[in-house]
Protein backbone atom coordinates (compact mmCIF):
# COMPACT_ATOMS: atom_id res chain seq x y z
CA UNK A 1 0.00 0.00 0.00
CA UNK A 2 1.58 3.34 -0.92
CA UNK A 3 -1.10 5.81 -0.14
CA UNK A 4 -4.79 7.01 0.97
CA UNK A 5 -5.71 6.98 -2.76
CA UNK A 6 -3.82 4.40 -4.15
CA UNK A 7 -5.80 1.78 -1.41
CA UNK A 8 -9.46 3.45 -2.40
CA UNK A 9 -8.56 3.15 -5.73
CA UNK A 10 -6.89 -0.38 -6.06
CA UNK A 11 -10.65 -1.29 -3.98
CA UNK A 12 -12.88 0.80 -6.02
CA UNK A 13 -11.81 -1.61 -9.18
CA UNK A 14 -11.90 -4.59 -7.61
CA UNK A 15 -15.26 -3.71 -6.83
CA UNK A 16 -15.64 -2.63 -10.32
CA UNK A 17 -17.18 0.28 -9.58
CA UNK A 18 -16.38 3.32 -11.73
CA UNK A 19 -15.23 6.46 -9.53
CA UNK A 20 -18.91 8.00 -10.69
CA UNK A 21 -20.73 5.47 -9.17
CA UNK A 22 -18.30 5.41 -5.80
CA UNK A 23 -18.77 9.12 -5.76
CA UNK A 24 -22.36 9.01 -5.60
CA UNK A 25 -22.01 6.98 -2.37
CA UNK A 26 -19.31 8.63 -0.45
CA UNK A 27 -21.47 10.80 1.64
CA UNK A 28 -19.99 13.85 3.60
CA UNK A 29 -21.14 15.31 6.71
CA UNK A 30 -24.13 17.41 5.36
CA UNK A 31 -25.34 14.56 3.67
CA UNK A 32 -24.32 15.42 0.09
CA UNK A 33 -22.08 12.95 -1.43
CA UNK A 34 -18.78 13.75 -2.44
CA UNK A 35 -18.39 14.98 -6.52
CA UNK A 36 -16.23 12.99 -8.85
CA UNK A 37 -13.82 14.84 -9.07
CA UNK A 38 -13.08 15.36 -5.52
CA UNK A 39 -12.49 11.44 -5.67
CA UNK A 40 -10.52 11.64 -8.86
CA UNK A 41 -8.49 13.75 -6.39
CA UNK A 42 -8.24 11.48 -3.90
CA UNK A 43 -7.49 8.65 -5.65
CA UNK A 44 -4.48 10.61 -7.27
CA UNK A 45 -3.54 11.90 -4.30
CA UNK A 46 -3.87 15.74 -4.77
CA UNK A 47 -6.21 16.07 -1.74
CA UNK A 48 -7.11 14.08 1.31
CA UNK A 49 -9.95 12.68 2.92
CA UNK A 50 -11.59 16.02 5.04
CA UNK A 51 -12.33 13.44 8.47
CA UNK A 52 -13.19 10.49 10.72
CA UNK A 53 -16.85 10.33 8.92
CA UNK A 54 -15.54 10.25 5.38
CA UNK A 55 -13.07 7.30 6.01
CA UNK A 56 -15.44 5.65 7.63
CA UNK A 57 -17.55 5.92 4.38
CA UNK A 58 -14.86 4.47 2.00
CA UNK A 59 -14.19 1.37 4.63
CA UNK A 60 -18.30 1.28 4.31
CA UNK A 61 -19.16 1.24 0.58
CA UNK A 62 -15.93 -0.20 0.32
CA UNK A 63 -16.22 -3.43 2.40
CA UNK A 64 -12.79 -2.70 3.22
CA UNK A 65 -11.98 -5.12 5.92
CA UNK A 66 -8.30 -3.78 7.25
CA UNK A 67 -9.68 -0.48 8.14
CA UNK A 68 -6.69 0.15 10.12
CA UNK A 69 -4.83 0.18 7.06
CA UNK A 70 -6.99 3.00 5.13
CA UNK A 71 -6.67 5.22 8.89
CA UNK A 72 -2.82 4.41 8.94
CA UNK A 73 -2.40 5.66 5.30
CA UNK A 74 -5.07 8.94 6.02
CA UNK A 75 -3.17 9.82 8.93
CA UNK A 76 -6.21 10.30 10.58
CA UNK A 77 -7.09 8.86 14.25
CA UNK A 78 -10.02 7.20 14.47
CA UNK A 79 -12.82 9.15 16.61
CA UNK A 80 -13.04 6.35 19.04
CA UNK A 81 -9.62 6.80 19.53
CA UNK A 82 -9.08 10.21 19.58
CA UNK A 83 -11.19 9.87 22.81
CA UNK A 84 -8.76 7.30 24.04
CA UNK A 85 -6.06 9.59 23.53
CA UNK A 86 -7.22 12.26 25.19
CA UNK A 87 -8.88 9.98 27.72
CA UNK A 88 -5.13 8.63 28.38
CA UNK A 89 -1.97 9.73 30.46
CA UNK A 90 1.05 11.07 28.26
CA UNK A 91 2.82 7.66 29.07
CA UNK A 92 0.45 5.40 28.46
CA UNK A 93 -0.31 7.35 24.68
CA UNK A 94 3.48 7.02 24.43
CA UNK A 95 3.46 3.39 25.18
CA UNK A 96 1.26 2.47 22.75
CA UNK A 97 2.67 4.09 20.02
CA UNK A 98 5.98 2.33 20.73
CA UNK A 99 4.51 -0.68 20.88
CA UNK A 100 2.71 0.16 17.49
CA UNK A 101 5.74 0.49 16.35
CA UNK A 102 7.55 -2.36 17.29
CA UNK A 103 4.86 -4.38 15.83
CA UNK A 104 5.10 -2.94 12.49
CA UNK A 105 8.90 -3.92 12.43
CA UNK A 106 8.39 -7.60 12.95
Amino acid sequence: MSSFGGAVASARKDKGMSQKELAAKIVKEDGQPITPQYLNDIEHDRRSPSSDHMIRQFIKVLEIKEEGVLYGLSGVLPEQDQKLVRRATPEKVDAAYVAFRKALKE
